[in-house]
């Protein structure tokens, strides 16, 4: 079995998440079939981002460090055979960003143990991958409880005939969630033409941006829900939900290289509009109640018609009074057996009920987060956060770009007057 037979790292208790500023404690296991000389027995704490050009690319070409500590559990001597144990604790920093990791680069924390040996021998080494939460608090976020509202108009034109203009808006109850939270939407749609519009679609997107020589984004749909058509002369709204899957948190403070955004996008392909609302992550949940209600049919004001269009919205039928309600045709949540939250199978988030109404599970716990595009943990009754069986985060319908696709617009962008910490420097 040779003179080293185990040679781990091992952490208090089995955790595996933990917060900025709070000690990390384990001890490093030796087990020996045959005394071992030494010249010194190490232990160090690293936290660092490292960013690729290419996805899944370990050459890394920008790297930033946020910790690096160092102890010496052993000097210079012989271990005889047996067990040895050799305990350790490092003070966690309060900067230290939450872990992550996606295709582009990745948050990585980790204790690496080294066993120095005399000269011409092999030196031994084991490290142990441990995961950092810095808790994003919605309610931190400026305007976070306005409401989320946004609208456009576009012109109708059929084979190069101007028949009219839609009006597209969209609204959300909140402007943040956090995991297994429901994400309401309301689309209204006033179509001023005598054509119908293409089916109505809702998409939830994830946009990471990574720093390398230039911005790289890596653009993800997350979950998308498509609802019918509106009718020549109609004017419709259409209600749905998404029910936040497990999805690394907005941001990541601390981090300059690796930036999280999210987008709520509803578009029409006939004619070509699209409403993009900027939609935050987060581990604490909003308690603020939205200043104003989501607007409703009445209050809807689409905007006047270009003049030369004028005649045919004059010709035209009139609207009805009572906006009709737009079905849905298909959703990307698809409707599974009920789940405990602390456990998504397949890494499949949980699907909303039937008949429309709010999930009936409460919030997740404090601890339930994922940290990363690959790797979910979860906190699960009174013990502590263990690994899901998942090894994928988004459902399977999605698609990925890299640059030099153009990503969705930033919250400042969009909104305006956000916290510059919140956005990438680009």
């Amino acid at each position: 079995m040779g003179r080293v037979q185990l040679f781990e790292v091992r952490l208090n208790h089995g955790r595996v998440v933990y917060s900025p500023g709070e000690p990390l404690v384990g001890a490093v296991r030796v087990r020996l079939g045959a005394p071992l000389p030494f010249r010194a027995i190490r232990v160090t704490c690293t936290g660092s981002c490292r960013v690729s050009n290419k996805a899944n690319d370990s050459a890394w070409v920008v790297e930033e460090s946020y910790f690096n500590s160092a102890l010496s559990l052993a000097d210079k001597g012989s271990l005889p055979a047996g067990e040895h144990s050799f305990p350790f604790q490092f003070l966690l920093p309060a900067t230290a960003p939450t872990s992550f990791e996606g295709p582009f680069g990745k948050i990585v924390h980790q204790v690496r143990a080294t066993i120095d040996t005399p000269r011409f021998s092999k030196d031994h080494q084991c490290s142990r991958v441990f995961y950092i939460l810095s808790p994003l608090n919605l309610n931190s976020i400026p305007d976070i409880e306005q409401p989320n509202v946004a609208s456009t108009t576009k012109k109708f034109s059929y084979k190069l005939v101007k028949t009219g203009s839609v009006v597209l808006t969209a609204s959300t109850d909140l402007r943040g969630y956090v995991v297994g939270q429901v994400l309401r939407l309301q689309a209204d749609i006033e179509n001023q033409s005598g054509k119908d519009t293409s089916p109505v679609v809702a998409s939830l997107l994830q946009k990471v941006s990574y720093k390398a020589k230039r911005w790289i984004y890596d653009v993800r749909t997350i979950a998308e829900v498509e609802g019918a058509g509106v009718k020549a002369w109609r004017r419709a709204q259409w209600q749905e939900q998404v029910l936040v899957p497990a999805l690394p948190q907005s941001a990541l403070p601390g981090c300059s290289l690796i930036h999280v955004d999210y987008y709520l996008q509803v578009s029409l392909k006939q004619p070509e509009a699209v409403v993009t609302l900027p939609v935050f992550i987060g581990n604490i949940a909003v308690n603020h109640v939205p200043l104003s209600p989501r607007p409703g049919p009445g209050l809807v004001v689409p905007s006047a018609p270009p003049q030369e269009e004028a005649e045919a919205v004059a010709s035209g039928p009139h609207f009805f009074s009572d906006p009709v309600s737009l079905s849905t045709k298909s959703h990307s949540q698809q409707q599974q057996p009920h789940a405990a939250l602390g456990s998504v199978p397949h890494g499949a988030p949980e699907p909303r009920p039937q008949d429309g109404s709010p999930a009936p599970h409460p919030l997740p716990p404090p601890l339930c987060i994922s940290t990363g595009a690959t790797v979910p943990y979860f906190a699960e009754g009174s013990g502590g956060p263990v690994p899901t069986s998942s090894t994928l985060i988004l459902p399977p319908e999605y698609s990925s770009w890299g640059y030099p696709y153009e990503a969705p617009p930033s919250y400042e962008q969009s909104c305006g007057g956000v916290d510059p910490g919140l956005t990438p420097g680009s």
